[in-house]
């Protein structure tokens, strides 16, 4: 029997829906051709821009809605169980996760709850100072800014079993005291999750759940502790062609970084002192270690959902008629604390950061600006285990741009950005979702 020429194109169309996110699936979709799809080509690699990607995700929102959204490459790369990258597969964000955090402690400084210029210690209940400076308070508002003069060097990320007050050293403070200098630190969120916990005495995961995640309406969560077994079943990958994590070592084959889950959980939301020792998170005293379930960086959300962050911000703190801030606390997120040259000394992060909120980029040019022209763009960057990521919104024009790539084929160092201190891959990205 010959199919009529309508089953013909139903059969194309079906094809087009379950191979249009990959770029190679297990299922035999042939892969999308990079003519005339900057995005697929960028996957593919491009000599000099990609050295060719797992997968990318990205959406471009208004203040209304999504504008478009595209997924590219694979999402789980294995030859039995490959899966089609989507902007609906939650993904380690790594540092995006920052602003978010700052969306919960800004809920609570509304509720009266905290404050962001009185000193953390009456909230922990013990004292929180740089030795060198040990009359001078540490705030929320310089935690949140990177000028409370705390270090990555002495750790950031302690085990449970362990508490915050105990882990700090020598190593954990700047020369500079509070207030002097903007240094990028991933243990002042630690402390601040901690400082969330005290006050409220709930576990930053679940605190997090109630004040942001669930009245943004998205499916995301803090180390995968209240994600849903669906959000679970979609989660992406990262990669690394690199044997070693550390230092690059190239690999024929992509190699897992995180999250290769397999549609389970891990066996345990935060890290443990031993591979042996028992997660018992029930003994947890909340408060203690807000470091346990990474506010710094393990945040989990599709790029589909953190669109819905750009337009929270975009519409000043409502979203789909549901208010979560105030407009005066989303404009203190935005206005800048620091700038490089003005005021506090401080380092770039290569460049990448001249200007900063609370917990939110201001991109002023000069080696931040990953697009040509000049829109004023606020947001985050975000970088770890192979993945490269952003939120940025641009008020002025109403618009806002998400995205991740989720691994890199060759070392990113040797893919610089042609305009900016971004990577070259970022940059294309970014400037075909901002045409």
């Amino acid at each position: 029997m010959i199919a009529s020429p309508t089953v013909h194109r139903l059969a194309r169309l079906l094809i087009a829906l379950v191979c249009g996110g990959a770029a190679l699936l297990a299922s035999g979709c042939a892969p999308r051709s990079a003519a005339g799809d900057p995005l697929q080509a960028l996957v593919d690699g491009q000599p000099g821009v990609s050295p060719g990607l797992s997968g990318l995700a990205a959406v471009v929102v208004d203040r209304a809605g999504e504008r478009r959204a595209a997924a590219r490459g694979l999402a789980v790369v294995d030859v039995a169980a490959s899966r089609p990258m989507s902007v609906d597969a939650p993904l380690r964000v790594a540092s995006v996760s920052k602003l978010v955090t700052t969306l919960g402690v800004l809920r609570l400084v509304e509720q009266g709850v905290l404050d962001l210029d009185r000193d953390v210690s009456d909230y922990l209940g013990w004292r929180l100072r740089n030795p060198a400076h040990p009359d001078t308070p540490v705030t929320l508002r310089l935690l949140l800014s990177h000028r409370s003069s705390l270090l990555d060097d002495g750790g950031y990320f302690f085990p449970l079993g362990a508490t915050l007050q105990g882990s700090l050293s020598a190593k954990s403070w700047h020369a500079q005291p509070p207030g002097t200098r903007f240094s990028y630190t991933n243990l002042n969120f630690g402390v601040a999750a901690s400082v969330m916990e005290k006050a409220t005495g709930e576990r930053f995961d679940r605190l997090m759940r109630r004040l942001v995640l669930e009245p943004l309406a998205v499916d995301a969560c803090f180390n995968w502790s209240g994600c849903s077994d669906a959000a679970i079943a979609r989660a992406a990958v990262l990669y690394r062609k690199s044997l070693d994590a550390e230092r690059w070592t190239p690999s024929p084959a992509w190699v897992a970084q995180v999250d290769d889950l397999r549609g389970r959980p891990p066996a345990c939301a935060v890290r443990l002192a031993s591979p042996d020792a028992a997660c018992d998170l029930a003994g947890y005293r909340p408060g203690d270690n807000g470091t346990l379930f990474a506010p710094q960086g393990g945040l989990r959300i599709s790029i589909r959902d953190l669109g819905r962050v750009a337009r929270l911000l975009l519409n000043e703190g409502e979203l789909d008629g549901v208010r979560l801030l105030r407009p005066a606390s989303v404009r203190q997120m935005l206005a800048p604390l620091w700038r490089e040259g003005e005021g506090a000394t401080g380092e770039s992060y290569g460049g990448l950061m001249r200007c900063y909120g609370l917990s939110v980029q201001c991109l002023i040019g000069g080696g931040d600006q990953p697009v040509d022209g000049d829109p004023r763009w606020f947001g985050h960057m975000g970088e770890a285990y192979g993945l490269w990521s952003g939120i940025w919104i641009d008020p002025a024009a109403g618009r806002g741009v998400a995205y991740a790539v989720t691994g890199t084929a060759a070392d990113p160092a040797g893919y610089a950005g042609k305009r900016s201190n971004f990577r070259a891959y970022e940059e294309a990205l970014l400037e075909e979702l901002t045409r």
